[in-house]
């Protein structure tokens, strides 16, 4: 399995991720991946608007457009609240 360093990591993000990590259970490693796997696998909203680009014969409405445009940011505030 691939690993992933990040240097020069500075003191106050270090130790909030640290407190996280222990107020969670976890040691930093286990918090940072939780973290990176979440956001791996939620799509952007460009991701979206790719996959939405690759399928033919539709076409998407500005209503509909808004709606999932407001749905993904109403998602990154839960997600970054509960952080």
């Amino acid at each position: 399995m691939p690993s992933v360093q990040i240097k020069n990591v500075p003191d106050d993000v270090h130790q909030v991720l640290r407190r996280r990590a222990a107020t969670a259970g976890q040691s930093l490693q286990e918090y940072l991946l939780a973290r990176l796997t979440e956001d791996a696998r939620n799509p952007t909203q460009a991701e979206i608007f790719e996959r939405i680009n690759q399928h033919s014969g539709g076409s998407m409405s500005a209503a509909w457009a808004a709606k999932v445009i407001r749905e993904e940011r109403d998602e990154r505030e839960r997600r970054q609240d509960s952080w």
